[in-house]
């Protein structure tokens, strides 16, 4: 089993930020500065074509630091970041980039290419979970979640269904047509953020994945907007979810 390897660190406002790798697949891991043992850890997937260390990532990984308490760790998904792409993942982007530019539909482009993603990074996922349970701060044992987005949520669900470490995710902002049968294999509480009006998921499609949850507690947050409208009021909500579920600090009003 592969330990993780902290290659940098910083710290600003209360939130230490390491960089590390787990079997040569580089990520980020957000901490309380100040810790007075054990927390719970959140597993945070990034978006196609971001980062683990996008805006939008960072600015959730803190947020959940800051005001729950959490640790929060972000890999790098393949042919991302700080990762090389494969001949592969330069076929599927460029067909995607051709869609775009004609107007096609895009999203049989996506759910083909992030199935495959899907394939390497759940592996390396749960390699990283590994080493990261071996950090005194976190251990063994300890509650884990699991946080992502539109790509996020690709790579999220089959990896929430393998592992049953992960007891509680957020996920949303995805097509359901190719993850609804692995869906059916997640039974832990699940909050599904979905853009009514997305110009690229059918709503139809987005409803049909969070109905193919198996688990008793789930919860349906639709907000008006497009694709990359969703408020950010939905970080502060996915902070009061963990808490719910993973334990940690009281999140501030």
């Amino acid at each position: 089993m592969s330990s993780a390897h902290f290659t940098a660190e910083t710290s600003a406002d209360g939130v230490v930020e390491r960089d590390f790798t787990v079997a040569g697949v580089p990520g980020a891991l957000w901490s309380p500065a100040a810790s007075s043992g054990r927390a719970p850890l959140v597993l945070m997937g990034h978006g196609g074509g971001n980062h683990k260390k996008s805006p939008a990532v960072r600015g959730r990984a803190r947020l959940l630091v800051a005001d729950g308490g959490f640790h929060v760790a972000c890999l790098d998904a393949p042919g991302h970041g700080d990762r090389p792409r494969t001949d592969h993942d330069e076929r599927e982007i460029g067909v995607m980039q051709r869609a775009m530019a004609d107007g096609d539909p895009v999203g049989p482009v996506v759910v083909r290419y992030n199935a495959h993603l899907a394939e390497r990074a759940v592996p390396e996922w749960r390699a990283a979970l590994d080493a990261l349970q071996e950090l005194p701060e976190i251990g063994p044992g300890g509650p884990v979640g699991y946080f992502g987005l539109n790509m996020g949520t690709a790579i999220g669900v089959p990896l929430v269904a393998a592992d049953p470490r992960i007891t509680a995710a957020v996920f949303g902002l995805f097509w359901g047509d190719s993850l609804a049968e692995t869906a059916q294999r997640v039974t832990v509480p699940v909050e599904f953020t979905l853009q009514w009006n997305d110009q690229h998921i059918p709503r139809a499609s987005g409803l049909a994945l969070f109905d193919a949850f198996a688990s008793k507690e789930k919860t349906l947050h639709a907000n008006a907007g497009s694709h990359k409208e969703l408020p950010r009021f939905e970080a502060a909500s996915a902070v009061r979810f963990f808490v719910r579920h993973l334990g940690g600090a009281a999140p501030r009003t």
